[in-house]
């Protein structure tokens, strides 16, 4: 019983984890391609285009809320194999997350000076990512829809076509960031503007293969244009309640983001350049813990589904153990590959000196990320305890993290790297905690009808 177990265990998280990883990797290459090609480009535009990323991430923070909620819900369904209500909780998400991303983009399109403002007081970096935020607004819904019909494949173990479709995505961006940034084969050398209809190019075509495997040709849930308004009273509440405080936490951690590209915004422009190269980095390997996060809650989610207790204990103690391996291949992969990063941009001495720090600190923050994160954000919120995350990233972040760092950069005024490890030093302290949580099992509890 014990190797079945064990074959079931480790086939599911790594079929899950690697093509989820594949795919939220390629998601963050469109944006990290922007940034590169545009580093080559110019480096007030590509440090436009980090600033408008970072409003991008809040988005995706906020959608990732709603997407997380869908699938905590919707896997103890699958674990039940009750596949009906499934249905109607996919589209209380997609409800919430399309007016969410609605408004969002609206208020961006209307005042995009205003908002990229509020995270640096550079004109000429502001200027040069204008006309760039405004059409990738334009996006902000097709990509929401993207990601919640992309969570509801995933929450019943059918991830291949959120892959795909990212890479289709991903080789759009490139081909045309090529044409339209630099002019190539006739085209009309656009700079930031071209890079911004380039990504919208590849948005709409991942939006496009997702919406069609979903709706015509997925047969698991078989699910139907007309199961966008379904949801019914009883499991959009449901929703309302697992749901909003992920997106309450993705949300704030959005926030704090841009709090943080903010604070950093206003130590110069060595810093808010240094910072548009490890912004990605930080996203790319961000994408491995999530990952390990979105696997891990699929696979207790399912278990809680099935009521099986005992196999939902021995499978968080083998999680955390795989957490802090990866941990810490990640860390040596950023040491090695840092001159590496660094080499791929054309900046300032002083630039790349901070950039250099940086990755350093996110290679010693990571080991940190990459056990708290899916500890709580995987197991403890699979398992349906999704308050915790809300609460601890508020105490941690909000109440610690920003402060302590406001005074390290404008009252104390200590050196920048000093103030940019405070603003990463949450992934390490909030360790203790995890730990903690999620090895009590409290966090164990049905949220399905029967």
């Amino acid at each position: 019983m014990k190797r079945t177990i064990d074959k079931y265990f480790y086939k599911t998280f790594f079929s899950l984890f690697g093509i989820v990883a594949m795919q939220n990797l390629i998601v963050f290459s469109v944006n990290l391609a922007d940034s590169i090609m545009l580093g080559s480009y110019n480096e007030a535009a590509m440090s436009g285009v980090s600033l408008a990323n970072q409003v991008q991430y809040l988005l995706q923070c906020a959608v990732s809320g709603f997407a997380n909620g869908l699938v905590v819900i919707a896997s103890q369904y699958w674990g039940k194999k009750d596949t009906a209500p499934i249905k109607k909780v996919f589209s209380a998400a997609f409800i919430t997350a399309v007016f969410t991303s609605f408004a969002m983009g609206a208020v961006v399109y209307a005042a995009p000076r205003e908002v990229l403002g509020i995270l640096s007081n550079e004109t000429e970096i502001v200027e040069a990512a204008v006309d760039y935020i405004r059409i990738m607004a334009l996006t902000y819904v097709i990509f929401a829809i993207t990601n919640i019909l992309t969570a509801l494949m995933r929450s019943v173990e059918s991830v291949k076509i959120g892959f795909v479709s990212s890479a289709l995505a991903l080789v759009t961006n490139i081909g045309l960031n090529w044409l339209l940034i630099f002019g190539k084969l006739g085209f009309p050398e656009m700079g930031a503007i071209g890079a911004a209809y380039a990504t919208f190019a590849a948005r709409a075509v991942e939006f496009i293969a997702v919406t069609v495997y979903v709706f015509f040709i997925d047969k698991k849930l078989k699910t139907r244009l007309r199961d966008l308004f379904s949801c019914g009273r009883i499991y959009f509440r449901d929703f309302i309640r697992t749901g909003l405080p992920l997106v309450g936490s993705g949300s704030s951690w959005g926030v704090a983001m841009a709090v943080q590209t903010a604070i950093i915004g206003r130590l110069g422009a060595a810093a808010i350049g240094a910072n548009a190269i490890a912004a990605p980095v930080f996203q790319v390997v961000a994408v491995l813990y999530s990952s390990t996060g979105t696997a891990s809650s699929v696979l207790i989610g399912k278990t809680v589904g099935e009521d099986d207790i005992p196999r939902v204990k021995v499978y968080t103690k083998r999680l955390q153990k795989m957490f802090i391996v990866i941990g810490l291949v990640s860390c040596g992969l950023l040491l090695l590959l840092k001159n590496m990063i660094l080499d791929i941009y054309d900046v300032s001495a002083e630039t790349r000196g901070l950039a250099s720090v940086f990755i350093v600190i996110l290679s010693i923050t990571v080991i940190g990320s990459s056990y708290e994160a899916p500890c709580l954000c995987g197991i403890v919120s699979g398992g349906g305890d999704t308050k915790f995350v809300l609460f601890n990233d508020i105490i941690f972040m909000w109440c610690m993290v920003l402060p302590l760092s406001v005074l390290s950069a404008f009252v104390f005024k200590f050196p920048i790297p000093v103030t940019f490890f405070i603003l990463k030093s949450d992934q390490i302290t909030k360790c203790a905690v995890a730990a903690v949580k999620v090895n009590r099992y409290k966090w164990i509890r049905t949220l399905t009808h029967d």
